[in-house]
């Protein structure tokens, strides 16, 4: 306007009709205001998200830190039994071994036994087949002397007869001479 003025080189009056000035203070004042109330709920509303998520993060590490100290219990708990179970483990084995070399005894024992057992059965089917072998030799000879006998008594028998038909008639012969009878037996 300045310029102007001095190009015109006149005198201009300008005259505006303007309202009544604003009072920047007060409005940076009420904006302040709103900025400030606005920051205050952003920060109650952080700190309280901030308050709610740091009580759940507590409960979830609470909840973490038992189920972390009943697994450690439950380790603890696995490697007792575990150790239980190796000593019982441990201890199958050695009556297993006892076992088994109480059975290798036993069964060397009775094999030994067994074999003096089959030698001895062995000895008295040797002696049996002897026995018997003996027995039809003797039965044989039995037969034989048997059949002998039979024979001598049939003989026997043959020449009693033989005797008693010639004693016969030597006494007939003698009981007529002699007038008695004798007995031939």
């Amino acid at each position: 306007m300045t310029a102007l003025r001095g190009q015109v080189g006149g005198e201009i009056s300008v005259e505006m009709d303007a309202a009544p000035g604003i009072d920047l203070t007060k409005i940076l004042a009420e904006m302040r205001e709103q900025y400030e109330s606005l920051a205050e709920k952003n920060r109650r509303d952080a700190e309280q998200w901030f308050f709610s998520k740091t009580e759940e993060l507590n409960r979830e590490v609470a909840i973490k830190t038992e189920q972390l100290q009943s697994g450690k219990t439950e380790i603890t708990e696995l490697r007792r039994t575990i150790q239980s179970l190796e000593i019982d483990l441990q201890s199958q084995l050695s009556t297993k071994a006892a076992l088994e070399g109480t059975l290798a005894d036993t069964e060397a024992r009775y094999g030994t036994q067994l074999a003096q057992l089959q030698m001895l059965i062995t000895s008295v089917e040797e002696q049996l087949a002897e026995l018997r072998c003996d027995m039809e030799r003797q039965n044989h000879e039995y037969r034989v002397l048997l059949d002998v006998k039979c024979r001598l008594e049939q003989e026997i028998a043959t020449y009693r007869r033989l005797l008693e038909g010639e004693d016969a008639q030597c006494v007939r012969g003698f009981t007529g001479r002699a007038g008695g009878r004798v007995r031939v037996t």
